[in-house]
């Protein structure tokens, strides 16, 4: 059987996760952020409830936006290079959306580097936050099963095709700000206090899935959406988790989730800086990830 190595980039949470994610040997690619004057290796150098406490009250937020930066090429080549001289056949890289920027295709070109050397296969995963990293983690696990990499490609991509990631912005300051809600939509939206329900496309765009007047009303919406996305389905064919930027936002959702009978069945997760920055310090909303039934069929999956 070939040794097999997985690895994620840092915007999948894994070191924001539970410690008992964080010994499972998963590499961790960086993104950089950029903020106040300094710069920081997500997951390294970067607390993120500070980040988003900073973010909440720093002055002039129009100007004083954080930045993120792809990882550094040698970075990502060494990698690679520790990988294989660690005598690694086979690597698995999950990343976060290619539509969050040009992180997934680069480390898919420096791969091609090694494609006589080792087999990398590098996922686009569509998504960030720890839905990215849980595909990492679920890749791990049938590692050790001793389960062969196509089917776990397979796997993989059967839960990309159902994970969702819904959550509201409190506030669409950093939305407007970062050119993720543009002209007639964002003044509009600040004029009537829209608060919209995001989610991932399959495509793995953020975009709009509702826009309603209120926060209130949002975070209802969101519970609604869930609540129809498991259906019928028991808690233990799914993980449900709280995602957020900042606490604000969250209790309320946590109070208003009791109402619809919704009980997530996994810790909290903080969004990662690189992916928040772009929404701001006040977001929260769920991660939905389905794990597949033995009577549930593998095929007719990307994979």
């Amino acid at each position: 059987m070939a040794k097999r190595k997985v690895m994620c980039t840092s915007t999948g949470c894994i070191e924001y996760a539970p410690e008992r994610y964080r010994n499972l040997g998963i590499d961790i690619i960086r993104i950089h952020v950029n903020f106040n004057g300094k710069e920081y290796l997500e997951g390294l150098d970067l607390d993120p409830v500070k980040f988003y406490e900073e973010l909440a009250t720093i002055e002039d937020p129009k100007n004083n936006l954080p930045t993120t930066a792809m990882p550094d090429t040698e970075k990502i080549r060494e990698h690679f290079e520790n990988a294989y001289a660690e005598g690694y056949d086979e690597v698995i890289v999950i990343a976060l959306s290619s539509k969050l920027g040009g992180t997934y295709n680069l480390i898919r070109l420096i791969a091609q580097d090694f494609a006589d050397r080792m087999k990398i296969t590098v996922i686009d995963s569509k998504i960030t936050s720890f839905g990215e990293g849980l595909l990492a983690i679920k890749a791990v696990e049938m590692i050790e099963k001793g389960i062969d990499t196509d089917t776990i490609i397979k796997e993989i991509h059967w839960m990309m095709d159902r994970q969702e990631f819904i959550g509201v912005v409190g506030k669409l300051d950093h939305l407007i700000y970062n050119g993720r809600l543009k002209g007639g939509k964002a003044l509009m939206g600040k004029m009537l206090s829209i608060c919209p329900v995001l989610h991932f496309s399959r495509e793995g765009e953020i975009c709009s899935l509702q826009s309603v007047r209120t926060q209130k009303k949002a975070i209802g919406q969101t519970c609604e959406l869930i609540k129809e996305l498991i259906g019928d389905r028991a808690p233990e064919d799914y993980i449900l988790w709280h995602i957020y930027t900042g606490p604000s936002v969250l209790a309320e959702l946590v109070e208003t989730e009791k109402k619809h009978g919704i009980v997530t069945n996994h810790e909290d997760i903080v969004i990662s800086p690189v992916s928040g920055c772009h929404c701001g310090p006040f977001m929260a909303g769920y991660g939905l990830a389905f794990l597949r039934r033995e009577d549930e069929p593998l095929e007719n999956t990307e994979g």
